[in-house]
């Protein structure tokens, strides 16, 4: 009588990763908003950048807000398309 062959206890090498969990389109956005405030510098007060060199903007703190959000809206919009 032959033996039964004992379970298998290895790993299978051919199972692929499991994927990392599912960002949401809220996430992506954000991510997006701060890749594009640190790339083009934004929210940086009295520093010089490329291109035309005039009077520096000053807003107040409310409108620096407003702007953000209004950026975040626009990167949801971008994000929620693909």
């Amino acid at each position: 009588m032959a033996e039964p062959a004992p379970p298998n206890t290895s790993t299978d090498d051919t199972t692929p990763p499991a994927a990392p969990p599912a960002r949401s389109k809220d996430d992506v956005a954000l991510d997006l908003l701060k890749f594009i405030a640190t790339a083009t510098g934004y929210g940086k007060a009295g520093s010089g950048s490329a291109g035309f060199s005039g009077k520096p903007a000053t807003h107040s703190p409310e409108e620096h807000a407003t702007a953000l959000l209004e950026l975040f809206a626009r990167c949801r919009e971008v994000v929620g398309r693909g």
